[in-house]
This record gives C-alpha cells, structure tokens and sequence, in this order.
C-alpha cells in the first residue's frame, strides 16, 4: 500500500464551513482538466432593506451553459411579495448574459417547489423516501428552465 495512502485519517465533521470553500476550489481545479473543461463562474445576488439589513439573496452560478441555482432565501416577513421573483430573474438575466441556454436547481420544500414552477420551472426529477424509509414522505425535487431565445 501506498505509504501517503496508509497514513491518511478520515473523520466526520459536523461543521464543514471551515473547509467546504478549499474543497470545492480542488474540484473545479479538478474539473477544468474535463473534456469540455468545466468553465464554472459562481455569483451571488444580494438584498437589502432601507437600514441594510440583509433580507434575500441567491448563491449559485454557470457552468456548461447552465444557471445552477445553490441557494435562494427571502425573508419570512417578506415572502410571497415578489422579491424572490425579482432575485430569480436578476439570476436569470446574468445567465443569459453569460450565454447560457437554461437552469437548474433542487429542492426538498413543496412551497418553493409551486414557487418555481410559477416561474416556469418544471420537475425532471425526483429522490423519494420509500416505505419505512425515514422521514416519511420526503422528496427532493430537481427542476429546470429553458431560457427563450
């Protein structure tokens, strides 16, 4: 066995900020020696009330000619108002820019799944928990969106 190999230690972390950022840069170093190379360009949205405060914000980016939506996240107190809306289409707006075609996301949420799709998202895909598997009835759910062209 190799001796780097034999003195490698693997732990669980339950806090994996402190190194999820280095991980994920040795990926895409990883991925731009792919046939086509990965040409991954992360941004992130961000919204402000009047005082500052944060009160939305979406982190993904574009990769192969697709938005990869990561995160998006609206204030309770501000839901169902259209702010995620605006942010979604802000996102789209730099992707297309960006020349991508479409975008894709995943979520476990029902209602930010009816969100989506009033945005014209729709499902291609779904992970669900079978009998006996715990929690019962959860699903995630993947979605996507053709840009019109």
């Amino acid at each position: 066995m190799n001796e780097r190999l034999a003195s490698i230690q693997l732990t669980v972390e339950a806090e994996p900020e402190a190194f999820a950022d280095e991980i994920e840069a040795h990926l895409l170093d990883s991925l731009r020696q792919n046939v086509p190379a990965s040409d991954y360009a992360p941004f992130g949205i961000l919204a402000r009330d009047g005082q500052g405060v944060i009160v939305g914000g979406l982190i993904g980016g574009t990769s192969y000619g697709w938005l990869v939506i990561k995160i998006l996240w609206v204030s309770e107190d501000l839901r169902s108002q259209g702010l995620g809306a605006r942010i979604m289409r802000l996102a789209e707006g730099a992707a297309v820019e960006r020349g991508c075609h479409g975008a894709w996301l995943d979520t476990s949420s029902r209602r930010a799944k009816s969100f989506y799709e009033k945005l014209g998202y729709e499902t291609f895909g779904i992970l669900e928990n079978q009998a006996g598997e715990r929690p019962q009835g959860h699903a995630r759910f993947f979605l996507r969106k053709q840009f019109s062209g």
